[in-house]
């Protein structure tokens, strides 16, 4: 499959850094998320998101960032001149098996993305390595084993100072695809989700992941799936392929 980045004359990139009152935006605000298309956009992007991360940070407003590098967007090179001096401000972050290599030069060992074959100590360690580079907070992982177009395992790995001290692995689930687009947003909303409202960082990481998976059963972009829905499939531990 083939996706086509069209940003030009967007709101998005049209946008200059003191056209929002980040301030105002931010007041009683608890969490706030970015992903790394937004700065691959272009200089004003760039210019006022560093700003909204400014603003988050003093008003103590928790930041979520998913990597998504996007080759079509910006090269490695570029990634990484703006990427890492974004990371002071961020408290979670969520990459895929190649972003922390794209966005941050930190890559997995004995893992051949091309081919689905994944290592998983060596993603232990580059959650270790995110972890005490940036000083995040907490660092999330998805994994994708691909063993062919439309069969997926997928799984993910989390590292905090609460409940994850050691990178954790979650469930590993078998899915037959439908549509595997919108799968990254999914997770990164379902972590959210469970880690505000889930008592402990390993059932957030199970609820984003479930959540995530059921996402790759449903066509177009969104997860149409109730949290009783995601909370069944957790509960049923994996067993089986996943079919909706």
């Amino acid at each position: 499959s083939k996706v086509i980045y069209d940003r030009a004359n967007s709101s998005i990139s049209k946008m200059k850094k003191e056209e929002v009152d980040w301030d105002k935006v931010f007041e009683n605000a608890h969490w706030f998320h970015w992903t790394g298309i937004t700065p691959a956009i272009g200089k004003d992007a760039q210019e006022s998101l560093k700003l909204a991360c400014e603003v988050a940070k003093k008003k103590n407003v928790i930041i979520s960032c998913d990597l998504n590098f996007r080759a079509k967007m910006w090269s490695e090179q570029e990634a990484q001149s703006v990427m890492k001096p974004l990371m002071k401000y961020v408290d979670v972050c969520i990459a895929n098996e190649e972003d922390s290599e794209k966005s941050l030069g930190l890559k997995a060992d004995k893992t051949n993305i091309e081919k689905g074959q994944l290592d998983q100590e060596s993603y232990f360690n580059v959650a270790t390595k995110l972890k005490e580079t940036f000083e995040f907070k907490t660092v999330a992982i998805t994994l994708r084993e691909s063993y062919s177009a439309s069969r997926n395992g997928w799984s993910a790995i989390l590292l905090d100072d609460k409940d994850c001290k050691e990178p954790y692995r979650s469930t590993k689930y078998d899915i037959e695809i439908v549509d595997r687009v919108g799968g990254g947003d999914s997770f990164a909303s379902g972590l959210i989700y469970g880690l505000i409202e889930k008592q402990n960082t390993k059932e957030a990481l199970e609820f984003a992941v479930a959540a995530s998976c059921l996402k790759h059963t449903i066509p177009g972009d969104f997860n149409l799936v109730s949290i009783d829905e995601v909370e069944k499939l957790m509960k049923s531990g994996g067993s089986g392929r996943v079919e909706r």
